[in-house]
């Protein structure tokens, strides 16, 4: 395996064990810079950012200047609190780890990034009328355009896309797109469906159906 060389961008140096043990687990060199200031003059393979209090506009900046450098991927590392609010740029080759994961997962993550794993198999990806979500990267295209959902929105539609036919009330979708600790009223399922209708179109939309005084099912 050839050595890969990883730029750890954070405000703080709460993660950089962290991600220092990328050097152990894949043999890859690791070095710091700020999001504000990169300062960065030597190529790297991939990026992980420590994503807490970066704003969207500003991962968008950063998506661009790695398109710029080679489309080199990133690794977002989220808060789960702020899970609900992530983006990840649609153009990018980006995923996202939790501030809790494990040593393992940061590996697992960065080597499928690196191309070191099959970036997906035919079965992540699902294609119906014009639109297709890739599973393995979380992303969404209509039409072959990216489609800029929030991270909840993505995992709403695709739980209801690859459940097909079935319906959900509002309290299963809570417990089994939000999970357990989510704390929200059933209200919250009304928004992000409506959200989602807005955003991929008519005829997507009218698979998204409303079963009244129940919940939500997809028809295929």
């Amino acid at each position: 395996m050839s050595e890969k060389n990883v730029l750890f961008m954070a405000r703080t140096t709460r993660f950089h064990e962290f991600v220092r043990s990328l050097i152990t687990s894949m043999g890859a060199e690791v070095f710091a810079a700020t999001p504000d200031s990169p300062g960065v003059s030597s190529d790297f393979d991939l990026l992980v950012l420590d994503a807490d209090g970066v704003r969207s506009d500003r991962l968008e900046q950063i998506s661009k200047w790695l398109e710029g450098r080679g489309n080199v991927p990133m690794l977002l590392i989220v808060p789960e609190e702020s899970l609900h609010d992530l983006h990840l740029p649609a153009r990018a080759r980006a995923d996202f780890i939790c501030s809790g994961a494990s040593e393992a997962e940061l590996e697992v993550r960065a080597r499928r990034l690196l191309g070191e794993e099959d970036p997906f198999m035919a079965d992540d990806v699902i294609t119906i009328d014009g639109m297709t979500i890739n599973l393995a990267t979380y992303q969404v295209y209509l039409d072959d355009e990216p489609v800029d959902l929030t991270l909840m929105e993505y995992s709403l539609l695709s739980f209801l896309v690859t459940h097909p036919n079935h319906t959900f009330s509002r309290e299963v979708l809570l417990h089994r797109v939000w999970g357990f600790e989510y704390c929200g009223g059933t209200r919250t399922v009304d928004v992000h469906i409506r959200r989602i209708r807005s955003k991929v179109g008519p005829s997507i939309a009218a698979h998204i159906t409303t079963v009244r005084g129940v919940g939500y099912l997809f028809k295929e």
